[in-house]
């Protein structure tokens, strides 16, 4: 029987193996990609399409299309176990798939970690992305009917890009101008620099926004937001933006994981106990070194898995991932502007978001290309 190679998820750390998989299919090795979508949407351009800015279809990669064009097989589920003994992945379907090689880019989530939530009708995380897009219809189709109130729990980045998104779409829509509330925890932004803090908050504060802070959410009711000093807020819609956690999934499978829960990978990118795991993106835990859950070290592992994956079924020697030194950070504020930061040099404005957009643009156009 050939050797099969089974990828869980399309995102951005396997986006060159996926437009390679035609090199596997050449040396007569199977190919299986398991995905819980057809398709994989590019969460930093994702607050922009919350605001309509882009369209749903500019900011996803085809990856049914992408695999099945190339004659490997596409798998609509969700991995659940991996059984790392006897080589099988178990999807939440009850089937299950054999794999010689096996690479995860499971992606994250948001904490899900506040009581109440589980009730919370009118409650939309960061992520998936496909969140935004139930949001934005939310948003809309209620404020159409009245001026509305919008919470953001949490108080960084991609909490800054929501609540100025939200900002954009209403005020595009021509409607009452929102009530819009950032809870910022112990403060906003507050892994970043003063100056990048200082031009987040005063872009937010032109517009209206609140920002709360020490807010410290303890409880969510329906449409209600409770702080742990007892005060009380009212929602019409509240958006989850607490940070990101890696999927459970290997936990549940009883691999070796770091402090925050992602699949623990050496300097290979391969899990220790079991040499043919390989892993990408915001799922693992860098053994050599913890590194920052942003996409440039996604992009940055793209080559170094299609090598290694390659390799282990060739039974050839594997390359070690370099993650590279300082990248590039730009946030879109959601009025046309953006802050950027790259090592000291710190700027906003109109020019940072046009940045961003052009690099984006141009990435998605790179893997677009092969849809």
């Amino acid at each position: 029987m050939k050797k099969q190679l089974v990828l869980i998820g399309g995102g951005h750390a396997h986006m060159t193996t996926l437009a390679n998989l035609h090199l596997f299919l050449a040396k007569g090795y199977g190919v299986t990609v398991i995905g819980p979508s057809p398709h994989h949407y590019y969460s930093g351009m994702g607050p922009g399409m919350l605001a309509k800015v882009y369209r749903p279809e500019e900011i996803r990669f085809d990856t049914r299309q992408v695999v099945e064009k190339q004659g490997a097989t596409f798998v609509l589920g969700k991995a659940v176990r991996i059984d790392a003994q006897a080589k099988i992945v178990h999807l939440a379907d009850g089937k299950t798939l054999p794999y010689d090689a096996l690479s995860c880019n499971a992606g994250s989530s948001v904490p899900q970690t506040l009581p109440g939530m589980e009730t919370a009708r009118e409650l939309f995380s960061v992520k998936p992305i496909e969140r935004l897009m139930e949001a934005q219809a939310r948003l809309l189709a209620l404020a159409e009917k009245k001026r509305i109130s919008v919470a953001i729990i949490g108080g960084g980045p991609s909490a800054v890009e929501v609540a100025g998104n939200v900002w954009r779409l209403l005020h595009d829509a021509k409607v009452a101008p929102p009530q819009i509330t950032v809870f910022a925890g112990s403060g906003l932004m507050p892994n970043q620099s003063e100056s990048i803090r200082n031009r987040a908050r005063r872009s937010l504060t032109r517009r209206g926004i609140e920002i709360v802070s020490p807010a410290r959410v303890q409880e969510i009711r329906e449409k209600k937001i409770i702080l742990d000093s007892g005060a009380v807020h009212e929602a019409d819609i509240i958006f989850l933006a607490l940070g990101i956690a890696p999927s459970q999934l290997f936990a549940d499978s009883g691999l070796a994981t770091g402090p925050d829960g992602g699949l623990l990978v050496n300097e290979f990118l391969q899990c220790p106990e079991y040499p043919n795991i390989f892993g990408g993106g915001d799922c693992i835990h860098f053994q050599p070194q913890p590194l920052d859950k942003v996409g440039v070290y996604a992009v940055r592992e793209n080559p170094v898995l299609l090598h290694n994956l390659l390799a282990t079924l060739d039974g050839m020697p594997l390359e070690k991932f370099d993650p590279g030194g300082d990248y590039l950070l730009i946030y879109n504020l959601g009025d046309g502007t953006g802050i950027f930061r790259k090592r000291r040099l710190v700027f906003g404005g109109r020019l940072a978001f046009w940045l961003k957009d052009y690099i984006d643009r141009r990435f998605m156009r790179k893997f677009q290309s092969s849809q």
